[in-house]
């Protein structure tokens, strides 16, 4: 099936998890990304991960998370050769992404002003910790570093750890989908009326945005938020209850699903307990709530609940782990995970996850692997218009 930006090229410039997400969200849907690598070592996500032997290989575990379908050329950008290989290539391109401080690019001449020169219906994205402007803008910045900004630290966990880190890379990948929105909306722009665009991503912002609700509560009824483990705070009983055997989680966020909840755990006479009754009195007694519904579920174990709770319309799942979401029939008959076959460079099997969503009821899918470094820079180089004499030239260099 043609993908939606078939026809489209990017040249990725990013490296470790933000920018190289947003790109292999744009691979998934068939854009053509070609992976600008700097010589020696690559993308520093190929030395990194669980396998020694892969990072060894420059194929680490890290890298062939998010790098599937994309092809890897080798410039060296601070040497004039790269460079004007580099604009070469950037002529013909429809999008530019980059996340390195900003003044980097300005500094080896292939800023937004230097492309735009030879190619002005270009698409540049650059993803940064901070933005382009503003007091912080120049500052080295890590998804931990962002996390702990953003006040995502402060609202994870409950009053005793908090705060704490969330358990994956949220600002990173937060940051990259955000950049992967921003260039598709860019390049419909493009496609319809020849213009190009700056995109300018802040990783802070796009993660301080994503906090919705805690942060319109703040601006709009000045209440603070405070982290509060594994109960939600918009409603009660609204998170994670202990079973016989296993965690659940409830979230009867309506009146008849909290309705509903009491009746299947035979508790009916909760319905008109005053401490209960209504929504604002079940989050004042939400502690006391909790109580009263473990000693019911206490009799069953988390699966029987939420096959019965779910029949019941009251919303229900139990706490995996990673293992088994990914090993559950749902995953697997969503085709959640692409899986290639003994991967050239890392000679081992590849699997890494798709985007959340399909299109026109099948999975988004690329027919390429994580590439070795460097694999397709003659490829490219000489699609580019490079003659044979350039392209040696070049590799000597």
């Amino acid at each position: 099936m043609p993908g939606l930006l078939e026809g489209v090229r990017v040249l990725d410039l990013t490296n470790v998890l933000a920018g190289p997400f947003a790109t292999y969200q744009l691979a998934m849907l068939g854009a053509e990304v070609v992976k600008i690598e700097a010589p020696g070592d690559g993308d520093l996500a190929r030395s990194l991960g669980a396998d020694p032997g892969l990072t060894a290989k420059r194929m680490g575990i890290s890298f062939l998370a998010v790098n599937a379908g994309k092809k890897s050329v080798v410039l060296d950008l601070k040497n004039p050769r790269g460079r004007d290989a580099f604009l070469r290539l950037a002529k013909d391109a429809n999008v530019v992404v980059e996340a390195f401080r900003p003044g980097v690019m300005q500094r080896l001449g292939l800023d937004h002003e230097a492309l735009k020169r030879v190619n002005p219906k270009i698409v540049y994205c650059a993803i940064s910790g901070f933005g382009q402007t503003g007091p912080l803008a120049k500052r080295a910045a890590y998804d931990q570093i962002i996390q702990g900004y953003s006040g995502v630290m402060s609202v994870t966990g409950d009053a005793k750890s908090a705060p704490l880190r969330t358990g994956h890379p949220v600002a990173d990948t937060t940051g990259g989908l955000t950049a992967a929105m921003a260039i598709c909306a860019a390049v419909v722009r493009q496609q319809g009326k020849g213009e190009g665009a700056f995109i300018d991503v802040s990783m802070l912002d796009s993660t301080v945005a994503t906090l919705g609700w805690l942060v319109s509560n703040y601006l709009n009824a000045d209440v603070e938020p405070a982290p509060m483990g594994n109960e939600n705070f918009t409603a009660s009983p609204s998170g994670t209850f202990r079973t016989k055997a296993g965690l659940l989680n409830i979230a009867a966020n309506e009146q008849k699903q909290f309705e509903a909840l009491c009746d299947a755990l035979g508790r009916p006479h909760l319905k008109t307990d005053g401490r209960f009754v209504g929504r604002n009195e079940r989050k004042k007694n939400r502690a006391e709530l909790k109580r009263v519904l473990e000693e019911a579920l206490a009799t069953e174990t988390a699966e029987h609940w939420e096959l019965m709770l779910n029949e019941e319309g009251v919303p229900s799942g139990r706490v995996f782990s990673i293992p088994q979401i990914l090993a559950h029939e749902h995953a697997v008959a969503r085709s959640l995970v692409k899986t290639f076959k003994r991967v050239p460079g890392a000679e081992c099997d590849s699997s890494a996850t798709r985007p959340g969503f399909h299109v026109d009821g099948a999975p988004l899918d690329v027919a390429t692997p994580p590439p070795r470094l460097g694999e397709h820079t003659e490829e490219v180089l000489r699609s580019a218009g490079l003659g044979e004499e350039e392209v040696r030239a070049l590799l000597s260099s």
